[in-house]
């Protein structure tokens, strides 16, 4: 037991990674690995929800925001793209290029603009790294050793038990706000408005439920989103600016 202690502590130390905020996190897939576990995990939501592909304008609208973010943050990366008929209000994106965003979300979002401050956001979780940290942890906790033991390659069976943790497991308060921050520089990069992000939270909270306490929730509350996002705004708007000087500006109906 006390080899198997040290070994799993030593894999841990060596298998940290950073965030582009400076945040340790745990990696133990590497980056083919999760990408094949979102792929995954992307086809089995294609199977239990339709596509909206009966409405090619909003399925070209959603598509013209997205790719304007991912062109200007992740240009090495092919992103599919997807909508879904679903009245959850919620998009993701996952490891391995995927998007996928519900028709409740675009019910809230009131221009390209917010819907480019949740599609930055998502898209944050992918590059910062997000997914395959709480996938590592999960493993980690619940399989030990063993799967410690197989970093190098983590076993070809558990890509599909990885691919449902992608799907079941919420981030961390300090992804969510990871995200936020990161999300606002992506979206002003690609020539949105970052005044709208804030805006788009005050939507959010206008439509009510039951949301738990903010300590008891992995996700900052609607007013702590808000004002930390409005405090930001002022250091993304020149990134905004820069990017209409050159030429970007989304031409997103």
């Amino acid at each position: 037991m006390r080899w198997i202690a040290v070994t799993v502590f030593a894999l841990i130390a060596v298998a940290c990674a950073t965030s582009p905020t400076g945040r340790s996190q745990l990696s133990l897939v590497s980056d083919a690995q999760i990408a094949q576990m979102g792929t995954t995990a992307f086809a089995a939501l294609q199977q239990k929800t339709p596509a909206k592909g009966s409405d090619a304008k909003v399925s070209r609208y959603v598509r013209c925001v997205a790719d304007a973010i991912t062109r200007t943050v992740a240009s090495g990366q092919r992103w599919e793209v997807r909508v879904f008929a679903n009245k959850e209000v919620n998009a993701f994106a996952l490891p391995g290029g995927k998007i996928g965003v519900y028709t409740g979300l675009l019910k809230v979002t009131e221009n390209r603009d917010q819907l480019a401050a949740v599609i930055g956001h998502e898209v944050a979780h992918v590059i910062a790294g997000h997914s395959a940290a709480r996938v590592s942890n999960d493993l980690a906790a619940n399989l030990g050793a063993s799967v410690l033991g197989s970093t190098i390659g983590i076993d070809p069976q558990l890509i599909g038990v990885g691919a449902n943790l992608l799907l079941l497991l919420p981030y961390s308060r300090g992804d969510e706000s990871e995200a936020d921050v990161l999300g606002l520089q992506y979206m002003a990069q690609a020539g949105f408005d970052p005044r709208e992000a804030p805006k788009l939270w005050v939507n959010m909270s206008r439509q009510g439920g039951a949301a738990p306490p903010e300590i008891l929730s992995s996700h900052p509350s609607n007013d702590t989103r808000i004002r930390d996002l409005e405090s930001r705004v002022p250091q993304a708007l020149p990134l905004y600016k820069q990017a209409r000087a050159r030429g970007l500006e989304p031409k997103c109906g």
